[in-house]
């Protein structure tokens, strides 16, 4: 009974390190950055300024996979991004640059999750004439 409990351990153990590999794998093949500027994935020239909106944080991937976050890298609601692509499925290839640092990050993030600043009462506003 002992041995049987044993082989069933390292078997299970066996079978999801091997599974665990082959998942690793798969992520790792789909996070590889897909040509911009192809019919899939349309540029935008030039950029689109964008809004995050709702609420929490908007996730950035390394690529247009829910598989591919990169960790420690999200916007918040009223961020600035520019967009410079989209796919038809949802996603926005965007850089977000820290105001106070210029410090840069681009990514991948859901569309769903922008939108065009407003033109009234917008920082994006042309004045008054």
């Amino acid at each position: 009974m002992t041995l049987g409990k044993s082989f069933f351990a390292v078997y299970t153990a066996t079978v999801l390190t091997f599974l665990g590999s082959c998942s690793l794998a798969v992520a790792a093949a789909d996070c590889q950055q897909p040509k911009a500027g192809t019919s899939e994935i349309p540029i935008f020239s030039p950029p689109v300024s964008q809004v995050v909106k709702g609420k929490g944080k908007v996730q950035f991937y390394s690529a247009p996979n829910n598989h591919c976050a990169i960790k420690g890298v999200f916007a918040v609601p009223k961020d600035k991004l520019l967009t410079q692509a989209q796919t038809d499925d949802g996603w926005s290839s965007v850089t977000y640059t820290d105001p106070k640092t210029g410090d840069a990050v681009s990514g991948w993030v859901r569309t769903a999750r922008l939108k065009e600043p407003s033109a009234a009462g917008s920082k994006f506003a042309a004045p008054a004439q």
